[in-house]
């Protein structure tokens, strides 16, 4: 259960979990960051002060925390982690859970302790015990909202219904995010901006960013904020429907984070995206539902709600509040409202808009709907003061009847606030939705026919499913005939399909969507500067200059690009400017949290009015967490609960040595044999493995020979055929890669492959990139490889780790001029057979996605992706498998 990284002061929730974070994070060094220069805000500086307000002098330690070993309200370890896995974990019902401490309780009967009880009574005493636990508490109250127009007998229904929200106090929640000794070192104090080169400024985290400057140098004009801490609230909400079977029940959550937390905590802590509120969801009858009246009420609604659901923090923007902050010292804090996460149809509720028009700008919806004047708070209220409702609809796209609940807040501009929404804005709405509808729509409107037209897509959907395999690629066996598309589904798709349209769509418009895919994957990015920012909007530019062919080849000639999700790609660049990456402000995260915050819980109720249920569950959740997090900074939870019970017994019986270990192995998941050199030849069908052995050893002995391929075999280092050679199904490569799904640190892990029985159905070898001149950038200093085998041989003493690989050579000199790809072909021999070699495993880089070539010719509806690596004469270096490799190779 909880464990505890004292090198990261981070506490998790599984062994999994903390094995996985130590293997990634702490087995291999992290590379040094790039040199830059800081300019941190001379005003709001975060200065340490007292509780109540006083400013300490500089270098004064924070005041101590409580550090003795006390499980209160558990009786001790194995207690807690009972709860923990009974409780959060295994989501066990009350009947299974009574029969699990029956038969705990049978067992102490069977050994002879019938006074014995088990760790619990009953699901009851458990929850007792979590309610009493002293952290993490952030109370719920509920609010009424109702209709304050006139009601007569004939009103509507709705007009008279009392519609109730169930908010936390958000001012406490700010509090105990800021005090979670868990994020201490991955938290900013202080708005900075970060220089890299001349007239280079790099931005990653929210306090990075221009916002977070600007906002801190307008509260500074007011000289009693000196000294204080800015502390960003970041909020986002998202409807979520948990059961479409039972009557399409749905819930609407609010959640709260702070912007001082680095993006990377924010992806991945499951305790720094908190669930602050569900929203009332009215609904009406049929004859009402699109009754003007009722659409205003619930935007009305809506704003009311938030204003005031975020009144607690009203008071600490203009007068600081104390806090505790993750180092353990108190500061003086100003709230102060920002990005807010949400998807379009939030948006359009949230900035007050018309429904079509882009929230950021004043640009009208038709045509190529390219960006117009930024909106802003101030212009949206002095244009509701000039002109009537008729012109603000028409002409501004402004509702005059809903005013944005960031108006009774200061320094709020909600059009300013909408972050950048990587998820349903460039994943699931301009590819998904967008593009890739399009590129059906042109395959049925331009082939000769139908039959025609269905079989193209089937060569399509054929494509995508025989794409090799690779680590964490998701499988199209069927193309994409399903009906349930994830955000998961469209990113794996992003990842495959340009390979499969190439042949069978224009050139152009294969390089809109290549263009389209760079800019997402830049904008994926963990931390931008100036030249990826310049990057984007160039790429932005070629991909409206492009797309212009879905207008040329009739499948948008009639309405043309009024669409506000793809309008929102002009926002970016300076949504990253303001906000930093988006990776750490997207929708994302909070849909993410639907499933512990809301689908769970729901799932776990009895449906009998289940939010006061959920609520319940959540807010155990939370003292659970908080308990957990205390329990790791007083160092309570180092390995596993068994040994640290014996080593606390053995304490306690004044045993002064210690028999158990408290290191954790993790077992390789690659498997090995050891056999002859001769019969592993024989196994890889490679009668030629001694001679390249042979000249592998030489070339490792003598790097300086220029052509050790030519030298004689009898000068090389002897190798008997019947020597022991160890060999691996698989290796593993770490690499720094913080814009993948990765722990804290920026660590990602993946596998090779080298086996000829994958999951005993079909061989697998994965391809990877052999570094031959660290001192080029990208491809240039890289080759292609595919792993036939992973061994370790020991010549004389000196164990050599090795890999026998096929090369494969690039296709001409630049990448192709279609998808932008590098294109690399198997190097064969002059018998047509593939050159292999042996390679340093220290050579390798990392893994790499080669993807067919497939040009015109239709693959058979039989062919199995098992053979995609042998069957094609080319391939595409396929760089958007992930963002490190796009990264790496862009």
């Amino acid at each position: 259960m909880g464990r505890y990284c004292q090198l990261c002061s981070y506490s998790f929730p599984t062994a999994r979990s903390f094995f996985t974070h130590r293997r990634k994070v702490h087995a291999y060094p992290k590379p040094p960051s790039t040199k830059s220069t800081f300019r941190r805000h001379p005003h709001l500086n975060a200065r340490p002060c007292d509780r109540h307000g006083q400013f300490l002098p500089p270098n004064t330690p924070p005041p101590d925390r409580p550090d003795d070993i006390d499980w209160t309200p558990f009786p001790d370890r194995p207690s807690f982690e009972f709860v923990e896995l009974t409780f959060e974990n295994a989501g066990l019902s009350k009947t299974t859970l009574k029969q699990m401490l029956h038969i705990l309780a049978a067992k102490h009967v069977v050994d002879g302790h019938p006074e014995y009880e088990a760790i619990y009574k009953n699901h009851q005493e458990i929850l007792d015990t979590i309610d009493a636990i002293p952290h993490g508490e952030a109370s719920w109250r509920t609010f009424a909202i109702r209709w304050r127009g006139p009601v007569t007998p004939n009103s509507p229904a709705w007009k008279r219904e009392v519609f109730l929200v169930h908010t936390r106090d958000t001012l406490r929640v700010a509090e105990l995010l800021a005090d979670c000794p868990d994020f201490d070192g991955k938290y900013d104090y202080v708005p900075y901006e970060e220089f890299t080169g001349p007239e280079c400024r790099r931005v990653s985290n929210l306090m990075s960013a221009r916002w977070a400057y600007k906002q801190a140098n307008t509260i500074a004009e007011h000289p009693t904020t000196h000294g204080s801490m800015l502390v960003p609230v970041i909020l986002g909400a998202d409807k979520t429907t948990v059961s479409i079977a039972t009557g399409n029940q749905e819930f609407h959550p609010l959640y709260m984070s702070i912007g001082n937390l680095h993006n990377e905590v924010r992806r991945a802590h499951r305790d720094s995206v908190i669930p602050v509120a569900f929203l009332a969801i009215p609904a009406a009858a049929h004859e009402w539902e699109h009754d003007e009246e009722f659409r205003v009420f619930k935007k009305q609604l809506y704003h009311a709600s938030l204003v005031k659901i975020l009144d607690p923090l009203r008071p600490g923007m203009t007068k600081p509040h104390v806090l505790r902050c993750p180092d353990g010292h108190f500061r003086r804090a100003i709230f102060e409202l920002g990005p807010f996460i949400a998807d379009y149809p939030e948006q359009v509720y949230l900035s007050g808009i018309v429904s079509g028009w882009c929230p950021k700008c004043l640009a009208v919806p038709e045509g190529q709907f390219m960006p117009g004047d930024l909106r802003s708070r101030e212009g949206s209220e002095k244009a509701q003061r000039a002109y009537t409702s008729a012109v603000l609809w028409d002409v501004f796209g402004i509702n005059p009847d809903v005013k944005p609940f960031t108006s009774y807040f200061p320094r709020a501009d909600v059009h300013e606030l909408l972050s950048p929404d990587l998820l349903h804005q460039l994943i699931k709405g301009s590819f998904k939705d967008h593009l890739v509808a399009w590129v059906i729509a042109y395959v049925k409107q331009n082939a000769p026919n139908e039959r025609e037209a269905n079989l193209i897509i089937d060569d399509i959907d054929r494509r995508l499913a025989a794409v090799p395999p690779f680590a964490g690629l998701r499988r199209f066996p069927q193309g994409r005939n399903f009906k349930q598309w994830t955000g998961n589904d469209s990113k794996a798709l992003m990842k495959v399909f340009i390979p499969a349209i190439t042949g069978h769509v224009p050139d152009q418009m294969v390089q809109c969507l290549t263009a389209f895919l760079d800019f997402c994957y830049i904008a994926r990015r963990n931390s931008h500067d100036s030249h990826s920012l310049a990057a984007m909007q160039n790429l932005l530019q070629q991909f409206a200059a492009l797309r212009t062919i879905f207008e040329e080849v009739g499948v948008r000639a009639d309405d043309g690009f009024a669409l506000p999700r793809q309008h929102a790609l002009f926002h970016y660049v300076r949504g990253i400017q303001l906000f930093g990456s988006p990776n750490g402000l997207c929708t994302s995260i909070t849909e993410s949290k639907h499933i512990p915050a809301v689908k769970k819980p729901w799932r776990e109720s009895n449906r009998r009015n289940p939010l006061g249920q959920i609520i319940a569950k959540i807010t155990r959740r939370s003292k659970l967490a908080a308990a957990r997090s205390e329990f790791a900074r007083r160092n309570m939870l180092h390995g596993d609960v068994l040994n640290y019970v014996r080593r606390v017994m053995r304490r306690l019986r004044e045993q002064h040595h210690s028999s158990s270990s408290d290191t954790a192995s993790t077992v390789d998941s690659s498997t090995s044999s050891d056999s002859s050199i001769e019969h592993v030849a024989q196994e890889l069908a490679e009668p030629n493995l001694v001679v390249h052995l042979r000249q592998y050893l030489y070339r490792q002995y003598n790097p300086d020979d220029l052509n050790p391929d030519a030298l004689p075999i009898q000068l090389c280092p002897y190798v008997w055929s019947g020597s022991s050679i160890g060999v691996y199904r698989a290796a593993s490569s770490t690499f720094y890669a913080p814009s993948e799904l990765c722990g804290p640190g920026g660590m990602h892990r993946e596998m090779i492959r080298a086996t000829p029985r994958w999951w005993g159905a079909y061989s697998r070898y994965d391809t990877v990139l052999v570094n031959l001149d660290p001192d080029r950038i990208g491809m240039d200093g890289m080759l292609a490889a595919r792993v036939r085998a992973f061994f370790s041989y020991n010549h004389e003493g000196d164990v050599q780790k090795c890999a026998l690989v096929e090369w494969f050579m690039p296709d001409g000199d630049a990448p192709d001029a279609v998808t932008g790809m590098w294109v690399v072909r198997p190097e064969l021999y002059d018998d047509g057979e593939r050159v292999v070699d042996i390679i340093p495993i220290s050579s390798i880089v990392r893994a790499c996605h080669l993807t067919p070539v497939y040009g015109t010719t239709r693959l058979p509806a039989d062919f199995h992706f098992a053979d995609s690596l042998d069957a094609f004469r080319r391939y595409y270096v396929n760089w958007y498998v992930d963002y490190h490799a796009h990264e790496t190779l862009c």
